[in-house]
């Protein structure tokens, strides 16, 4: 019996954009190809953006296909116009190094698998090799092999030489040459026949592919995926309040990271099922059902980001994060560690009381509620809570209740909350 056909789940998945030859589908599904996919390190994390291609790499890899990954340590120096309607900021080398270590250390966290033969994975820095090259050298082997006439055609130079006010700079616009020499050198030293990326590089692939076929005579092949939209309407891997999210859990917290699928909308959720996890097409069109039938249970969402967590930051964190969300609403808010309390509050209102504030006869909830902008008036506030509405640590408090130390969660915290969903902390100094 042979293995599963890869095509056809990409196909399945929404996954395939472009292909550059109707024989790349049989090679997917029969041999054994080494494919790439570059990743430039503008930050010292990945973000959610890049999870799509994180993912297609470990579905090759699953299939017995060698995967290179491979990190713009050169490149990031020039930067990719691609998606960009204004110049990059350019990083000092010592800003990529660091970027570029970060991001190989979460790469390697992403995947299981040996070093060598099927299923490999392979980690590489483009500084290695495009650091060394003589610019009258390439510009004599690779300048040469590229029309400017062919360049301006692509979207990515086209968009920015449209612009009247920003235009593009000759470093930005030597990027696509840079990225083809990438393709040829993996080619050269990895047998690497197949790259990988977002419909934005489909440009940058093909010129890599002429390359080969000019110098070399050889045959590789592209294979874009599109890129990641939200049918709601939302922008894709940012959180409600905007902020990015990253994969480093010092930049978004794996509470937060799980909090951002888990409110993914009804509309959304079956395309990222499809794009981000590894569960068989059963089970997604089980949970497709699930939300037509019963959205309220949010039973795909929780799939979702149980799968996501887990693959991102490991099962632990995963359990660590549901036990939060459980803990939302109940008493047992005063239970969590004191990080993982910041983290879950991390977006809601914050207020700052001193210390001597909860001595005597305490700091009034009606008080509090104000101070933590919960209400806008004392009379507000008491409102909210003489109808059953203000709690405290998830306790329901009555207006004439006094917040005093015996309130502090690690002896720095108080967890105040108007009605089912609005909370606020605040903070003992």
């Amino acid at each position: 019996m042979g293995r599963p056909s890869l095509w056809e789940d990409l196909t399945w998945r929404g996954l395939v954009h472009q292909i550059t030859a109707d024989e790349l589908k049989d090679k997917l599904d029969h041999d054994y190809l080494t494919a790439y996919i570059g990743f430039d390190p503008t930050a010292d994390s990945l973000h959610i953006g890049s999870l799509l291609q994180l993912t297609n790499m470990r579905r090759l890899q699953l299939s017995g296909h060698r995967v290179v990954g491979l990190i713009g340590g050169g490149t990031g120096l020039v930067g990719d116009p691609s998606g960009r309607d204004a110049e990059r900021v350019l990083l000092d080398s010592g800003t990529l190094e660091r970027n570029t270590a970060a991001i190989r250390s979460q790469i390697e966290q992403f995947f299981e698998g040996p070093s060598e033969g099927l299923g490999a994975l392979v980690l590489v820095d483009n500084a290695h090799w495009l650091r060394e090259i003589r610019l009258t050298d390439f510009l004599r082997d690779i300048g040469k092999l590229f029309s400017v006439n062919e360049m301006i055609r692509k979207e990515s130079v086209r968009a920015r030489l449209e612009g009247r006010e920003q235009g593009i700079s000759y470093t930005e616009f030597s990027y696509m040459l840079l990225q083809a020499y990438d393709f040829l050198h993996l080619y050269d030293n990895h047998e690497c026949t197949l790259q990988l990326g977002g419909s934005d590089q489909w440009g940058n692939i093909i010129e890599g592919i002429d390359l080969i076929r000019r110098l070399r005579q050889g045959q590789a092949y592209g294979l874009t995926s599109p890129l990641v939209t939200a049918p709601s309407g939302a922008k894709f891997g940012k959180s409600a309040s905007g902020t990015q999210i990253w994969l480093d859990p010092q930049r978004t917290s794996p509470y937060a990271f799980y909090q951002y699928w888990v409110r993914a909308d009804d509309r959304d959720v079956g395309t990222y099922l499809r794009s981000f996890t590894f569960l068989d097409r059963a089970t997604i069109e089980a949970l497709d059902a699930a939300t037509l039938e019963r959205p309220e249970r949010r039973e795909a969402q929780i799939t979702l980001a149980r799968h996501m967590t887990t693959l991102v930051h490991g099962e632990a964190e995963t359990a660590r994060a549901e036990r939060a969300a459980e803990a939302l609403f109940t008493e047992a808010i005063s239970d969590l560690d004191e990080d993982l309390l910041v983290a879950v509050f991390a977006d809601a209102p914050h207020a700052e009381v001193a210390r001597t504030a909860l001595d005597g006869a305490g700091l009034m909830v009606v008080d509090a509620l104000v101070e933590a902008g919960l209400a806008a008036s004392k009379g507000e506030a008491r409102r909210v809570a003489d109808q059953g509405g203000a709690y405290v640590n998830n306790q329901k408090a009555p207006s004439d209740r006094a917040l005093t130390s015996a309130d502090l969660v690690h002896d720095r915290y108080i967890v105040l909350r108007k009605g089912k969903r609005d909370h606020a902390l605040l903070r003992v100094g």
